[in-house]
């Protein structure tokens, strides 16, 4: 189940680096999703419910889903207290889901995919791109190409 997949969180995401550092991650990972997204469904189903894959993002990531439209109080890496609906909105300016993110161990967004990946192997990539250190030389798009 994709339930496997995402770790529990309190919403302070400020927190959650300091775990995610002392359990010696390379960063966290956030789906972003609202109830009614076919794609994110989709990916649930098909991607993030796949044993390797949640082998593979549990070693290397703290995981986290945030509903866009959620009502819950939230606390964001910088300290900034709103709902999971203005911080998905305001701040990392997601419109359409699923978005997913990947933040440095100092908060910082490094990685940002919309919409779903196509493939289990895509998504693989995704994370892979982050641990070898590719996104910060050249896109995704041409990581993927590299890759194929």
């Amino acid at each position: 189940m994709a339930a496997d997949f995402f770790d529990e969180t309190f919403g302070n995401l400020q927190e959650e680096l300091e775990t995610a550092r002392d359990e010696g991650k390379q960063g966290i990972f956030i789906f972003f999703h609202m109830e009614e997204c076919p794609f994110c469904d989709r990916m649930k189903k098909t991607i993030l419910n796949q044993p390797e894959v949640i082998a593979f993002y549990k070693k290397h990531f703290l995981t986290y889903q945030i509903d866009i439209e959620g009502a819950n109080q939230m606390v964001d890496f910088d300290g900034t207290e709103a709902t999971a609906q203005t911080i998905s909105e305001k701040k990392y300016r997601v419109r359409a889901t699923p978005v997913m993110m990947i933040f440095d161990l100092n908060g910082q967004p490094i990685v940002r995919y919309t919409g779903p990946t196509r493939t289990q192997k895509e998504f693989m990539l995704l994370g892979q791109f982050v641990l070898d250190g590719s996104y910060k030389t050249t896109s995704f798009t041409r990581y993927k190409r590299a890759h194929k």
